[in-house]
């Protein structure tokens, strides 16, 4: 049986990419330890579908497979639409107009998501649907041919974040180790979807008001979906101690602190995570066997 995480946060720029890759490399054996430590079967799935960044880190690896997703949008035949209007009052999205002075009909297809609620309202066999192309689900295998990694890359200009992560989701290879989502920025829909039934979720934020704030979002959020998670500090030493008096006074768990590294930034600009500092590895180490003995 296989075990999920999710790593999040509530802004954009915290070190989520960082830690995702960081853990991967551990758990998976490919990192400096500085111990002897067991490696397992881990996968990595990059889930920010409009900046999926993980595989910048992974120069050896190789596309394996390339799946286009599409999703169903309606499309209305003035030949048969009597301009009812029920297909517009079943879409909870608001993506279909209609307008019968001027017999006028049209989908927004940006809006639409594909729940075919306006086939079951028509009654005159108006609409029919269309494939529409939403983006790319990839899989990516080293040099023995082992998945390591899957990233969703989303087309440029659609709005389908949501419905791309969850067909990622499902292509994840199955393992009897570790699933690591890499989750995108924010704590709306896609964030959500992501870390939807995982069995825990880090929590990556910055010690600033800015970074306070996100948080808080993303700890109500993870508390109402009842997932156990714990809290990263990533640019320890920046910013203020409000953060660490959140944690403390709603006694949440703070798994570990990156110290704010300029030696460590050179190294994740150059995309070779291979050079960490010793100190940032360390680190890596700590949240790597928190994280197993949740299991």
């Amino acid at each position: 049986m296989h075990h999920s995480i999710a790593i999040a946060s509530g802004k954009g720029g915290t070190g989520k990419t960082t830690i995702a890759v960081g853990l991967y490399n551990v758990l998976s054996g490919k990192g400096k330890t500085g111990k002897k430590n067991e490696a397992i079967d881990v996968v990595l799935a990059d889930c920010d579908v409009e900046e999926p960044n993980d595989k910048l880190f992974f120069d050896h690896l190789e596309l394996k497979n390339a799946i286009e997703i599409s999703k169903k949008v309606p499309v209305i035949s003035k030949s048969n639409c009597t301009y009812c209007r029920k297909c517009v009052e079943y879409c909870e999205f608001n993506a279909i107009v209609v307008l019968p002075p001027a017999e006028y009909t049209a989908v927004n297809n940006d809006l639409c998501h594909s729940c075919g609620a306006c086939l079951v309202a028509c009654e005159y066999d108006a609409i029919t649907e269309v494939d529409e192309h939403i983006g790319h689900v990839n899989t990516f295998a080293d040099s023995n041919g082992k998945i390591t990694l899957n990233e969703g890359r989303l087309k440029i200009g659609s709005t389908m974040q949501t419905m791309l992560i969850r067909e990622t989701k499902k292509r994840v290879k199955q393992t009897d180790g570790l699933i690591i989502f890499d989750a995108p920025p924010g704590s709306s829909c896609p964030v959500v979807e992501t870390i939807a039934d995982t069995d825990y979720v880090i929590l990556v934020a910055e010690p600033t008001p800015f970074g306070l704030h996100d948080m808080t979002l993303m700890v109500e959020i993870l508390q109402e979906m009842e997932i156990p998670f714990g809290i990263v500090i990533n640019k320890a030493g920046l910013g203020d101690k409000s953060i660490y008096e959140y944690i403390q006074k709603n006694k949440l768990t703070l798994l570990a602190e990156i110290p704010f590294s300029r030696e460590f930034a050179q190294v994740y600009a150059s995309g070779d995570m291979r050079k960490t500092p010793p100190i940032i590895q360390n680190t890596f180490n700590q949240v790597a066997e928190k994280i197993m003995n949740q299991f």
